[in-house]
This record gives C-alpha cells, structure tokens and sequence, in this order.
C-alpha cells in the first residue's frame, strides 16, 4: 500500500486514511461495547476487531456490523463515542438501593460453616454490624466477611460453593 504526507506532516494512504483517523476510531472504540467494525473509504478498508467472538454467535456480529458502518460512515468520527456512552449510562441507572458487601479476595464463597450446617444468612434475615454473613476460603484459609452495617439482608448475588473474585458482589443489605 503506497503511502504519502498529508496536510501538516501526518502520513496518509493512498485511499484517504490517515493513521489520526485510524487512532480516532480505535479510541472511540475502546469506551464502547462494538466488537467489530468495517469501515470502507475510497478503495482501502479498516477492519476493527477486539476480543474473542462471543460463543454461539459468530453468524451475527458479521450480519450487524455492516448496518453500525453504513452510520459510522455518514457520521463524524465521533458518533462511535456518543453510541457507545448510551447503554453504560442506562446499564448503572436501575441500581438499588442499599450497601452491597463485596468479597475482599479471590477465593470459594460458602454460605454455612459446613455442608451439613444451616446457613449463616438468608434473604430477608436480620444482621447486626459484625455478624458473620458468609466464609470466603482462600489458600485454605477460612475468611469469615462480616456485616458492615445493620439490616436486613434483600439479595445473595453468589451461589454456595462458588469462585468469587476480588470485589465481586455477595450480598445487599438494606439498612434498618
């Protein structure tokens, strides 16, 4: 592909692309959730693609994509930016209310001491500050995480005997 300096020294393709062009839609790409992206301008093409397929739908990022294209193509370079912002916006509105708990570390969530004893916490129990809601075991070590607030408890986000990790979701708690 023959290249050439452009207007103020950037380098140009013989298509119409510059690699600022290219830099802008790779940066509005980043902050939205497009996983492919083809973008046609004179006789070059840019094809844009991150992370793995998603599995069991490989026939339809490809069908879709031409229709995001034909509006990237009749929009400015910064349209990608505002689609993409729409749906992470609407996605950390419907939050709920009250202190969510979060495990501190990777490890297996349990929620009783042992398979034959009854759970320390359900949906709807009452907890104090301080009393145990769950243990993480990490490294073999049994890590008992503790209500931070008074309340009731209204949602577990984890199954028994699952993986957490660092930060993920375990319980909300509404305060009393």
């Amino acid at each position: 592909m023959a290249s050439k300096k452009a207007d103020g020294g950037k380098e140009q393709a013989a298509g119409g692309f510059t690699l600022g062009d290219v830099t802008k839609l790779v940066d509005a790409l980043e902050d939205s959730d497009v996983r492919s992206l083809l973008w046609t301008r004179g006789g070059e093409k840019i094809v844009i693609r991150r992370g793995p397929a998603p599995a069991g739908v490989a026939a339809a990022p490809a069908a879709v994509a031409p229709l995001h294209v034909a509006a990237a193509v009749a929009a400015p370079v910064p349209a990608p930016v505002v689609a993409g912002a729409a749906p992470k916006a609407a996605e950390k509105a419907p939050e709920k209310p009250g202190h969510v708990v979060t495990s501190p570390f990777v490890g297996t969530f349990y929620r009783a001491p042992s398979p034959d004893s009854p759970a320390f916490a359900d949906v709807g129990t009452v907890v104090k500050k301080g009393q145990v809601l769950c243990i993480v075991e990490a490294m073999k070590l049994m890590n008992e995480i503790e209500a931070e607030v008074d309340g009731k408890i209204t949602e577990i986000f984890v199954l028994n005997a699952t993986p957490v990790e660092f930060g993920e979701k375990l319980f909300r708690i509404e305060p009393a």
